[in-house]
């Protein structure tokens, strides 16, 4: 249905979740995909069992950056993945907390837009996709301070871009899941070091279809967003949470 032949798409975080499931999607797509981790191990195993071009990278790191857009050169999308959930309340978050959610969640967001709208305008097309959540300008969830602080910025920041470069054919959105089944969420229970199963249908229980998102439900938005029937929608923040936020 939604075919990015010809496209060059640039996707963070994609070793795993959200990011793996949205690289392959788009591959599948018919896109060529460049895929980005931290992990060198997860994006040595995504390129060998998916056939994707991949390469370790650090989103935080300017000058790393700075280096692989050289190396890379222009990309039609980008789907910036790449983020960390803070478990707390504000009077949780202390300074390095809060620095390095906002550091992830958005200034490397701020980076990696810098990095690919030039070879966007000269092209007079592109498409920036960000992966925010519900947890933010959309919705107050419980333990979230600094987390929904940062993506509630991330929106804005998407908006500001959309506003900015709607005339030069460039488009930018967020994606705003709520809980999905990922090797994420399984650490994060992990870390509380309560008992996963009482842990995890805490999450589930608060679905109101009963079940958590799949990442493959995420990357089908990502595919659409990215692809021209989407050419209409620029400065929105879809929420795709199972009915969380009726």
């Amino acid at each position: 249905m939604f075919d990015l032949s010809g496209k060059t798409c640039l996707v963070t975080a994609a070793g795993q979740g959200i990011g793996r499931a949205t690289a392959i999607a788009l591959r599948d797509a018919g896109a060529s995909v460049i895929a980005t981790d931290l992990n060198p191990a997860l994006v040595g195993a995504l390129s060998a069992e998916a056939d994707i071009t991949a390469y370790p990278l650090d989103v935080t790191d300017q000058l790393a950056l700075a280096a692989f857009a050289n190396r890379i050169g222009a990309v039609d999308v980008l789907c910036h993945c790449a983020g960390f959930v803070h478990d707390g309340t504000v009077l949780d978050v202390d300074t390095a907390a809060f620095d390095f959610s906002f550091d992830l969640n958005v200034r490397s967001a701020f980076r990696m837009a810098q990095m690919v709208l030039p070879g966007m305008q000269a092209r007079g097309s592109g498409t920036l996709i960000f992966i925010a959540s519900v947890a933010s300008a959309i919705k107050g969830v419980p333990r979230r301070a600094v987390y929904g602080a940062s993506k509630a910025a991330g929106l804005g920041l998407s908006k500001s871009i959309a506003a900015d470069f709607v005339g030069s054919g460039i488009r930018s959105n967020c994606i705003c899941p709520g809980t999905v089944e990922t090797p994420s969420l399984a650490q994060r229970i992990e870390a509380k070091g309560g008992d996963f199963a009482t842990e995890h249908a805490a999450f589930v229980a608060r679905q109101p279809m009963g079940r958590l998102g799949r990442a493959e439900e995420i990357a089908a938005l990502a595919v659409y967003l990215a692809s021209d029937r989407a050419t209409f929608v620029t400065g929105q923040a879809i929420a795709i949470d199972g009915g969380w936020t009726i």
